[in-house]
């Protein structure tokens, strides 16, 4: 279940949660094994081994938990580009050295399943109760906090320059694979999921490679093009794209309305099945991105998802 973009509740039907700037993840426990999976369904197990004693969190039962994967930074704020470190990292032995340098903590905000029982059903309010009496902290993992003032949970938020804040109807059930108004978040950052469809050439020392990704999001059906983002992407991310990109080359635009001529010069269009991260200051008339940045590639969201907030 996603949140829909949208403004604070001002009743008290309504709980909140900090939005936090991670990976989704589904973790799914029987006692003996693990298994994590991103919320498009990809095995993101071998990527966070610490995660591996969940079980105990359930009391090596059965459960399937709702949560992110965050990595925080020296002073303890998420950090979405310490995560990138991680995120694309499956190789064993990387991922053993990386655990050290970049540990990360599972947040967790809901129960979906527990010993065979659905809970998907159960009100929030009463789904967060079963959580909070199940989970208790352990090394790699914590429930997060739930606060009932939202006002006030949302100049923490902006006084820690935190991403945002996510509320939640109490009476709301989960709603798999939907993106439900019953949940809100309220975003203090501008940053936005977009859906690679191509990347322009370089200048200079980046001639003939990628200089900016060609982005879009999805209205309906049909795919909108946002602009061109250079801004972030360094040589090792760059090394990497590449080789992403190389089986996603297309024969054409996959943009439903026409590329500006400078952005679709020399252009390599891709298949858009490739999601990224960018921050971006403001949205134009138009629809055009003004000042992006680009902040990493997410691997946890579905491409025909991706709607402009």
């Amino acid at each position: 279940m996603k949140a829909a973009p949208g403004d604070l509740p001002h009743d008290d039907k309504w709980a909140y949660e900090v939005k936090w700037d991670g990976m989704r993840i589904l973790a799914h426990t029987d006692g003996t094994d693990v298994v994590l999976r991103s919320s498009n369904g990809i095995d993101a197990t071998a990527r966070f081994p610490e995660l591996a004693s969940l079980n105990e969190a359930v009391g090596n039962r059965s459960a399937v938990l709702d949560g992110e994967v965050v990595a925080f930074d020296e002073n303890g704020l998420p950090s979405f580009g310490l995560l990138q470190q991680r995120m694309h990292v499956a190789n064993a032995a990387e991922v053993a050295r990386r655990v050290a340098s970049v540990p990360v903590t599972f947040v967790v905000f809901d129960l979906l399943y527990f010993d065979g029982t659905d809970a998907m059903k159960v009100p929030f309010a009463n789904r967060r109760e079963l959580l909070t009496q199940l989970v208790d902290s352990g090394p790699t993992w914590r429930v997060t906090d739930i606060h009932d003032d939202g006002a006030a949970l949302l100049e923490a938020v902006v006084e820690r320059e935190l991403e945002g804040v996510v509320a939640k109807r109490l009476d709301s059930h989960y709603q798999p694979g939907k993106r439900s108004s019953l949940w809100r978040k309220i975003k203090m950052r501008k940053h936005q999921e977009l859906v690679v469809g191509g990347w322009g050439p370089g200048k200079g020392n980046r001639s003939g490679r990628i200089g900016g990704l060609l982005v879009g999001y999805y209205e309906g059906d049909v795919f909108r093009y946002a602009g061109r983002v250079g801004s972030g992407l360094n040589e090792v991310e760059i090394k990497r794209l590449i080789k992403l990109f190389a089986p996603l080359v297309a024969n054409g635009s996959p943009f439903d309305e026409p590329v500006p001529a400078a952005d679709a010069k020399g252009a390599t269009w891709l298949r858009p099945e490739v999601v990224v991260e960018v921050a971006i200051a403001e949205w134009s008339g138009v629809g055009r991105m003004r000042h992006p940045s680009y902040l990493g590639q997410r691997i946890d969201t579905d491409p025909r998802s991706v709607v402009r907030e």
